[in-house]
């Protein structure tokens, strides 16, 4: 069956002959039929569409063409611009909203050959961490459909986890590709900082967000991001460099230096991701890997760092969105009434909530007390990454705190929520590449374990993260029927 297998499996047999790319597509749209709904993972599908777009490529195919992503389907985030295509962020003020262009990592997959496979589910305007402030209903996890699968990409982990799709494009802006994938047991893939465009993404924290892909393997995830990544001259965030190529064939964790930290695995760590955690590295050192600690003090500044720049940036992004451009509006007797009902009315508690926290840190009466403080904060931080990996090839740490949790149990503690965090803001801060591979089941659900490696290092951590992938527990698929 096709769902059965990988990515890059699914794509070698395409190029090959052996299948085509609509008997593809018609495989995972089946699967879409029969547990989407329940999964709550897509906002927008559309099968014909996406058959349509399948004999293209067979076309395509035919005519010789060299197609890297031949066939693949691929679920992008709602957050991600997509021509003809609704793009709402999971918020009303976005409904029935539709691109006139794609965004820069959409027209390159579908260049490559890759067929774009519905619209998945977020939290709104990517703000959240448990998929659950989406204006039109949460996603599930497909390992307990009464667990949150994480956010804010929780609809594309849950979709690759439960086999709607092979591959998915997720956008992480404080561990939103990262801690979705480790609580539905899949690779997720930031990459560095500027290496992938950021064009047609619907910006929340500009200096923070990065688009990257969510697969079932470390192979799976190099092969889209190799096809997405690269300079773009349309994104002035983005990096002259060439796309992530990550050689997987000769990895191996022999001489590998890995640190750890207790900041980053301390007391906030539940007893059962801890002894996975724990076992995961005793793995990582019979593999020949040298691991050692290390201090990072300033990761107990990161969260509340992380909390007061990212919502200034989100302040200052969507104040485009006042429903006089995009979308639909709240009428009021004049320009001012109708923004003011409009944002009161569409925009969802934690996206306003977020808003006047920017909005309050910029104020000029604050902005040295917090606005300015938190850049320091952050430079600090930086300085002390990049000081432990110059001596090391990457920081070994869990990607969330805990397992996947029940929907509606961080509800009436946002803080709590916010503090699953702690481990992956690091990378946005720092603007380091990142990657959160599943190893192992605690209490019978998904662990990750989260490596972060230097700016410009993405090849090699690949590389990294294959070859521990590779020694560790295989988790398998979720008992979803």
């Amino acid at each position: 069956m096709p769902v059965d297998r990988t990515a890059t499996e699914l794509v070698r047999d395409v190029q090959s002959g052996r299948l085509a790319p609509s008997e593809v597509v018609r495989a995972y749209a089946e699967r879409v039929d029969r547990f989407g709904e329940r999964l709550g993972a897509f906002l927008w599908f559309d099968a014909e569409a996406a058959l349509a777009e399948a004999r293209r490529v067979e076309e395509r195919l035919a005519a010789g063409e060299s197609l890297p992503l031949a066939g693949l389907p691929v679920a992008i985030k709602d957050n991600i611009s997509t021509r003809g295509i609704p793009t709402t962020c999971a918020s009303k003020i976005l409904e029935g909203y539709v691109p006139p262009f794609d965004a820069t990592v959409v027209e390159r997959l579908r260049r490559a050959g890759a067929v774009v496979f519905g619209k998945t589910n977020l939290d709104e305007f990517a703000m959240g961490g448990s998929n659950e402030t989406s204006a039109f209903g949460p996603v599930r996890n497909p390992w307990d459909l009464e667990r949150s699968p994480g956010g804010s990409s929780g609809g594309s982990a849950a979709a690759v986890a439960a086999r709607l799709a092979p591959a998915a494009l997720g956008s992480d802006t404080g561990g939103s590709i990262r801690m979705p994938a480790a609580l539905c047991g899949i690779v997720g893939f930031k990459p560095t900082y500027g290496r992938c465009s950021r064009f047609g993404l619907v910006a929340f924290g500009s200096s923070l967000d990065q688009i990257g892909p969510m697969a079932r393997t470390v192979e799976d995830a190099a092969l889209v991001a190799e096809a997405i990544t690269g300079h773009d001259p349309k994104d002035g965030t983005s990096v002259a460099c060439g796309p992530v190529r990550a050689d997987l064939s000769e990895g191996t964790l022999k001489g590998k230096r890995l640190a750890y930290s207790k900041e980053l695995t301390g007391d906030a760590l539940h007893p059962a991701v801890a002894r996975t955690f724990e076992q995961a590295l005793e793995v990582l050192r019979a593999e020949g890997a040298e691991l050692a600690e290390v201090s990072l003090p300033s990761v107990r500044l990161a969260v509340s760092t992380y909390y007061i720049l990212a919502p200034a940036e989100a302040s200052s992004n969507l104040a485009r969105f006042d429903g006089v451009r995009f979308g639909p509006r709240a009428e009021g007797p004049g320009h001012v009434e109708t923004v003011a009902r409009t944002r009161g009315r569409l925009f969802g508690h934690e996206v306003k909530t977020r808003i006047v926290i920017g909005t309050y840190v910029l104020s000029a009466g604050y902005y040295e007390a917090y606005y300015a403080k938190a850049q320091q904060a952050r430079t600090l931080l930086r300085r002390e990454f990049l000081e432990v990996l110059d001596r090391f090839d990457a920081i070994v740490s869990p990607t969330a705190p805990v397992t996947a949790f029940r929907l509606g149990e961080m509800s009436a503690d946002p803080v709590a929520l916010k503090m699953l965090d702690l481990c992956t803001i690091p990378a946005n801060m720092g603007g380091f590449c990142a990657v959160s591979i599943p190893c192992g089941l605690a209490e019978g659900l998904p662990v990750g374990l989260q490596l972060l490696g230097a700016p410009m290092r993405d090849e090699a951590l690949l590389g990294t993260a294959h070859a521990a992938e590779r020694a560790l527990p295989s988790i398998g698929a979720p008992p979803l029927n």
